[in-house]
């Protein structure tokens, strides 16, 4: 068989990491080989309609309280569903729960939810969304996601042990009634409703299986879709699940597809092989636009994601100067890296939160952002001097970072752009899942990431101390995360939004991470699929695609 060089996929970080636009930079004299798939398409049950989709990355997991990766919520979003959901445009609809209200104060929340039942048959009540939220908070499940719910009543003292599960804010007084009580007003809940965070949980199965509840033929969920198989790195099957409640899919399968050389993923596409894939190699977006190539099957659009790189401030005694910190982030060029390197729709930022989102406009700037990039050298050198570095003892770090998509390309920039003013950088490729893991257990001293959400405080309480392992360089400033809890807990908009600006210049002040660029989605879908809308949060519900019908060919011949 042919021969293909394999890059793994970049994952940047919904709300939560996402994948990049890979990029195969690696060549056959690396070492790196893959056997290339012959052009023929997957076989399908017999008279079925089966979709191949391109995504990207190997889950690790598909237990929707322990991902933490866009790949995975893709097919967890199929295999469970909660009290919302994300539409086709990305936007938050009622799903489980078919109405709710609010208390005057914003503290209670009670959800009626419609009859529905679990896969195997066996009915859906509110107490499988207590169980599920409990579960997804409690210490032995070890969530590197609990944070995203500590707004709910006593959820952070029950994640840290402190109180037992049955003192969260969470009950179900009815088999048709869910109540949330939470520690402040919270307006974004119906779209935290809608994450995998929030999913009710099969306890008759996890009961019975334990964890193994998740496994090919043992997976309870309540999605349009239940697991059929799941081979390891060659794809994940779902099949139709007939207990869904809503509307069924057009597609008996879903075939998921770990996409890790988008080359050869878009080769696929094109040769009918998939019917799409998540993720153009972003400087081959130009040549794909072309009237002679795929320009029907390319859609590209801004979303609300940024990329960044994260400090070990913790365990990495240079990092903890935040006068190194800033030398760092100002000595690299984003413009040089989004319009020369990378030509895919991405936008330098030196600001943390992306444009877009639905409840903040951010206007924080670092303050060198202003400067020319040659004045930010300048004064990068003059930090590094003061932090007592120089050419004969100069500073010097290692950089692990993820193996694949776009990052190859834009880390040996950054790497020239810390030696032109004097700091040694190595370079240390990771897998996707082996790079994260090391994040979220210390083990780094610089990494690369990214996040998308729809929600402001989501992208600045990252950093704040008590959301965990992804808070990967562990900072902590008091005085962020009382600008953060106070944000949080802010009922009127405008008091809101400020207090959500002065947290981000903190941020940006302190360093502990620093900006990138605003990332883009590019996708490669086949136009005969329907239900398609490109959207800021980047989600398309398998469950919405169709495929139209092959056109009618006219061939030669006599007519009446």
């Amino acid at each position: 068989m042919a021969r293909a060089v394999r890059a793994l996929v970049s994952v940047v970080a919904g709300p939560g990491r996402w994948i990049a636009g890979a990029l195969l930079l690696a060549t056959l004299a690396g070492g790196l080989s893959a056997c290339a798939r012959q052009a023929v398409r997957p076989t399908c049950p017999a008279g079925q309609s089966c979709l191949l989709f391109g995504n990207q990355s190997e889950p690790e997991t598909l237990d929707p309280a322990k991902a933490t990766g866009s790949w995975e919520t893709r097919i967890i979003s199929q295999l469970s569903e909660g009290l919302t959901r994300r539409g086709v445009d990305g936007r938050v609809v009622p799903a489980i729960a078919r109405s709710w209200t609010v208390s005057p104060d914003g503290l209670v929340w009670t959800f009626k939810l419609r009859a529905t039942k679990w896969s195997d048959g066996a009915a859906l009540t509110a107490d499988d969304f207590v169980y599920g939220i409990r579960r997804t908070l409690a210490p032995r499940t070890a969530s590197q996601s609990a944070f995203m719910l500590y707004p709910i009543r006593n959820g952070l003292k029950v994640a840290r042990g402190k109180l037992p599960l049955e003192g969260l804010g969470v009950e179900a007084p009815a088999p048709d009634t869910l109540v949330i009580r939470l520690e402040h007003p919270w307006p974004t809940l119906p779209n935290w409703a809608a994450d995998r965070l929030m999913r009710p949980a099969p306890r008759h199965a996890i009961a019975r299986l334990g964890d193994a509840w998740v496994k090919p033929g043992q997976y309870i969920g309540n999605g349009p879709y239940t697991l059929k198989s799941w081979r390891l790195g060659d794809r994940i099957v779902l099949r139709r699940n007939p207990n869904y409640w809503d509307t069924r899919a057009c597609f008996e399968e879903v075939a998921y597809y770990p996409t890790t050389d988008p080359v050869t993923a878009e080769r696929q596409v094109r040769a009918g092989e998939l019917d799409l894939n998540l993720g153009i190699q972003s400087n081959r977006l130009r040549y794909l636009r072309r009237a002679d190539q795929m320009p029907d099957y390319v859609h590209a659009n801004p979303i609300t994601a940024i990329a960044y790189l994260t400090f070990n401030i913790a365990d990495v005694p240079a990092l903890r100067d935040v006068r190194v910190r800033r030398a760092l982030s100002m000595s690299i060029d984003r413009s040089f890296i989004t319009d020369k390197l990378l030509s895919g729709g991405q936008v330098p930022a030196t600001n943390f939160l992306p444009p877009g989102l639905e409840d903040y406009t951010s206007t924080a700037q670092p303050y060198w952002a202003a400067m020319s990039f040659a004045r930010r050298q300048v004064e990068a050198r003059r930090l590094l001097a003061a932090a007592g570095y120089s050419s004969k003892r100069p500073l010097r770090l290692k950089f692990k970072h993820l193996n694949g998509g776009d990052t190859p390309v834009f880390v040996p920039a950054i790497q020239a752009d810390w030696a032109a003013v004097g700091v040694k950088v190595s370079l240390e490729q990771n897998e996707t899942q082996v790079a994260y893991a090391a994040y979220e257990n210390g083990d780094f001293e610089i990494g690369n990431a990214a996040w998308i959400s729809f929600d402001a405080l989501n992208f600045l309480d990252l950093q704040r101390s008590s959301s965990g392992g992804q808070n990967y360089g562990r900072y902590n400033n008091p005085e962020y995360d009382r600008l953060v809890t106070s944000a949080e807990s802010e009922p009127v908009d405008a008091r809101r939004r400020a207090l959500l600006g002065q947290a981000e210049q903190l941020l940006l002040d302190d360093a502990p991470v620093a900006p990138l660029y605003v990332a883009s989605a590019r996708n490669l879908v086949s136009p005969r699929l329907t239900g398609w809308i490109d959207n800021p949060v980047d989600i398309h519900p398998a469950d919405k695609l169709c495929r139209a019908p092959e056109p009618a060919h006219v061939g030669a011949g006599r007519t009446q």
